[in-house]
């Protein structure tokens, strides 16, 4: 029965309950991760077919920087709505609505949550689309970048409505333990987005101004695609996402929108943050900025392959024992994801510093971008490797909290670390040589990030108790002795590589990659099976089950 003065609960699906999530046991955690790493992967892959192909077909002028920009606008919409703070707020209701046995109550929360978003998201993108073709229509002078920019843009803004009806969908399945969907789902847009520029070989006479508006398009259609795949995958497990005005005023809806105001303040501070890196980055020296940005891009490869799969699948299975009151089960799950976290982490850190020069010369380093700009960016990328381990752990204590149905402890770190974050970059700006000043804003987001993170376990303990982190010293200064056994081979052997396959061409030095990166693998692994050998176990189980 529902509580006096509210209405009872109803059901669109009578008869239809979801399959049971799979178990959420350390082996169950590790399948999922893995699945979660595998897809998006393959997404990080496609899409640098996709920017190779951008680069070939419409270059890096006036026509792509109008497009990146106006793509930009209803992609951050996604960033900090749909796959951020709706998502981080709405998943722990509904899986202790899911855990409780209140399937019908979660159904109703999700087509509540999901029709007042759509709702709030369509208007936004109505009046911005008629401010759009206002500003066309009123300012026919303006700069041309302004105006292919707000032509692209106005085509693209619908997009934020697909792609955030699509992250709800992800939080769903994610809530529910299906996690393959939901990683495939970014996929789709980059088939879709290197489809349409194979298409443009058939038509060598476009223009570029014309190839960016066909892209415009089919990023939109890439944006209904990944919502209707998402929303029938949500319908096929028993919760279709069908509009509905039941359960607006429900105590789980408005708390997953107050947690959703709060988180988004909270995203909102770490975008700040990246915007004030940036501002003081162009003080610094006008290269700057694009050196920190490449590094970021290097350093986001395995932050997303690991934080991101691991932070995806820590949030459902923290929130589906807290709901149990299992306090216990989540401490074992934080550790035990931890522990995972950092043996992908911890040599991914060490490989990306000693290796850094090499991969930024092979991935960029032709036409402007030359052997100075290989040296700023591998000095930055260096500098970020050895935050890479706290990057990845912020991932897995965010969860922690908002599992909890608690938004505002990690905003309150994180507003905090705004100012000290600043207050380090303009150090680094005021005291360093120029060629060492991005160094200092790249090593100011790891001290902020270290001491987040410190604020945080101290919080969580503060919070929930004693979390048995005293089992893993022994385990992670043995995976962290490991990874610098690897990086010390490969500063060694690096050399030798160079000297084996001597030139600067980006085939060879390529080559050069595909040699040292297996070589550090396997010397990790063999550190590993002598230093940890439950863990090198458990991963040689992992590989003979997927041979199988």
């Amino acid at each position: 029965m529902a509580p006096p003065g509210q209405a009872e609960p109803v059901s669109l699906d009578k008869g239809r309950t979801p399959p049971a999530p799979p178990p959420a046991g350390t082996a169950g955690l590790r399948r999922h991760v893995g699945t979660v790493g595998l897809f998006t992967m393959a997404s990080r892959v496609l899409g640098l077919v996709r920017e190779w192909l951008m680069a070939h077909f419409v270059g890096a002028g006036l026509a792509s920087s109008a497009f990146y920009v106006a793509f930009a606008i209803p992609n951050f919409a996604r960033r900090l709505f749909g796959e951020g703070a709706l998502s981080s707020a709405f998943v722990p209701v509904f899986k202790g609505l899911a855990e409780n046995g209140r399937m019908d109550a979660a159904r109703r929360l999700a087509r509540a949550v999901s029709t007042m978003a759509w709702l709030m998201l369509g208007a936004a993108v109505l009046l911005a689309m008629l401010a759009v073709s206002g500003a066309l229509a009123f300012a026919p002078d303006m700069p041309e970048r302004a105006a292919v920019t707000l032509r692209l843009l106005r085509v693209m803004l619908p997009y934020a409505v697909f792609i955030c009806a699509a992250a709800f969908g992800m939080g769903v399945l994610n809530a529910l333990g299906r996690f393959a969907a939901a990683a495939f789902a970014p996929c789709l847009l980059n088939l879709v987005w290197i489809g349409t520029l194979l298409a443009i070989l058939f038509f060598p006479g476009l223009a570029l101004f014309d190839r960016v508006r066909i892209l415009s398009w089919a990023v939109l259609a890439a944006g209904a695609l990944q919502m209707a795949f998402l929303l029938r995958c949500a319908r096929r497990r028993g919760v279709p996402l069908v509009p509905s005005r039941e359960g607006w005023r429900d105590e789980a809806t408005r708390l997953v929108w107050r947690n959703t105001a709060t988180a988004i303040v909270g995203a909102g501070a770490v975008q700040i943050n990246a915007f004030l890196d940036q501002v003081l980055a162009l003080y610094a020296a006008e290269w700057a900025p694009s050196a920190i940005a490449y590094a970021d891009r290097l350093m986001e490869l395995p932050l997303a392959l690991f934080g991101t799969a691991f932070g995806t699948v820590l949030l459902p299975s923290f929130a589906g024992r807290f709901a149990k009151g299992d306090q216990d089960g989540a401490r074992a799950a934080l550790r035990q994801g931890i522990r995972d976290m950092m043996m992908l982490m911890l040599p991914s850190a060490a490989g990306l510093a000693v290796l850094a020069p090499d991969v930024t010369a092979a991935l960029f380093e032709h036409g402007a971008f030359g052997p100075e700009s290989t040296t700023r960016v591998a000095r930055a990328v260096a500098a970020y490797a050895a935050g890479l381990a706290f990057f990845g752990l912020a991932k897995a204590l965010a969860p922690w909290f908002h599992a909890q149905n608690d938004m505002k402890t990690p905003l309150r770190v994180s507003v905090r670390m705004v100012f000290a974050n600043f207050a380090l970059n303009l150090l680094s700006v005021l005291c360093l040589p120029v060629e060492w000043r991005h160094v200092g804003i790249a090593g100011a987001t790891v001290v902020s990030s270290a001491a987040s993170c410190a604020w945080l376990l101290a919080l969580a303990r503060k919070r929930n108790g004693p979390l048995g982190f005293a089992a893993l010293l022994r385990p992670l200064a043995r995976i962290a002795l490991a990874a610098a056994a690897m990086g010390g081979v490969l500063l060694v052997a690096a050399p030798q590589v160079a000297r084996l396959l001597p030139g600067e061409t980006m085939k060879l030095r390529l080559l050069r990659i595909a040699l040292e990166v297996p070589l550090g693998g396997a010397v990790y692994f063999a550190a590993l099976a002598l230093l940890l050998p439950d863990a090198a176990a458990a991963v040689r189980s992992r590989f003979a089950r997927r041979r199988g």
